[in-house]
């Protein structure tokens, strides 16, 4: 282990931001922590950095306990996300900061800020000004600074979240080929979780302080830990239901649930892949109350005879127009009973 919090806890006014929390990441993981405004991310991340004080718990680095070391004795590296660079230093000057402030011979920091600005994907950009980068560019030139000193733990900070969504998507791909290239640990915060799934190799979803799951990204999409996880997660299809042998007696009727679940009272998800049109007078009768275009397919809302709204996933050939009326099935591969 790495990096390791133990039971950490930070108060704002007497409420707690950060909760108690116990987290692990092992050296070389890729871990993204998750979770609306408030719910505590940006807090962990600069107690781990040292720019904010544990109210109480520990931080541990290498298994020992970082509570009287300053941030720049912690080796750990940070990127914000606006990035912070120093307008008035070229792009040179800006990668070699770190390098500079750790007394770095000058003829060793420019080889060493070359040979970064070739890994991020900015040759020869030494002399340019700050000023004349464009968004993408100065992430890179952040990540080359963030990278100079050769943190054990690199810290990122929405680190995507000022470029547009074309630029984010291309860039998650190569950091995270950078990451597993260079062998890097790395915490990263971020409120998108498309972003953090791409990046993550394990991820930590916040709740008021707390940690409300972690897992494998492909964990926690398929099994969200409980009904915030999975609205979160931009999941809708939602409701309660009491669960018998096989099937779940639910607003929508009776529902199939894989053998062996839990019985009794419970939440159930029906993702809107599970959601299958059918023809009027079959299955759940419902009318299409609005269709969204995806890209890869079209979202559509329907109003049931009974029971909440429902979202289903519709190949784009195939998608029923507003006011149609249809019938819906469930599958039950795309049922997931929460809690």
């Amino acid at each position: 282990m790495l990096l390791g919090l133990d039971a950490a806890t930070v108060r704002f006014g007497g409420r707690p931001v950060l909760d108690a929390v116990d987290l692990a990441v092992a050296e070389h993981e890729v871990v993204c922590v998750l979770g609306p405004s408030g719910s505590g991310k940006s807090t962990l991340l600069r107690a781990v950095a040292g720019l904010q004080r544990l109210d109480s718990g520990r931080v541990l680095l290498d298994g020992r306990d970082q509570r009287d070391a300053p941030a720049h004795r912690r080796g750990v590296g940070l990127m914000f996300q606006d990035h912070q660079l120093f307008p008035q230093r070229d792009v040179g000057a800006n990668v070699a900061f770190g390098l500079r402030m750790h007394g770095v011979a000058k003829g060793e920091r420019e080889a060493k800020v070359g040979e970064l600005l070739e890994l991020v994907g900015l040759p020869g950009a030494e002399r340019r000004a700050v000023a004349s980068l464009s968004g993408g560019e100065q992430q890179r030139v952040a990540l080359a600074r963030a990278l100079a000193p050769r943190p054990r733990l690199l810290m990122l900070d929405e680190p995507l979240g000022q470029l547009d969504r074309s630029l984010r998507e291309r860039l998650v791909v190569e950091l995270r080929e950078l990451f597993g290239r260079l062998g890097m640990t790395v915490l990263a915060v971020t409120h998108d979780q498309g972003e953090a799934f791409a990046l993550a190799d394990r991820v930590v979803v916040m709740r008021d302080g707390r940690i409300a799951q972690s897992g494998t990204p492909l964990e926690v999409w398929q099994r969200p830990a409980d009904a915030f996880v999975a609205r979160f997660l931009g999941f809708d299809n939602i409701v309660p239901a009491t669960v018998a042998g096989t099937a779940a007696d639910s607003a929508w009727g009776k529902l199939p649930v894989p053998d062996g679940c839990a019985q009794g009272d419970r939440t159930l998800l029906v993702r809107p892949a599970g959601v299958r049109l059918v023809a009027p007078g079959e299955g759940l009768p419902c009318t299409v109350t609005a269709r969204t275009f995806k890209g890869t397919h079209v979202s559509v809302r329907l109003r049931p005879q009974d029971g909440p709204p429902l979202e289903a996933a519709s190949a784009l050939r195939d998608a029923p127009g507003v006011g149609d009326a249809v019938g819906v099935e469930f599958d039950p591969a795309e049922i997931v009973l929460l809690d």
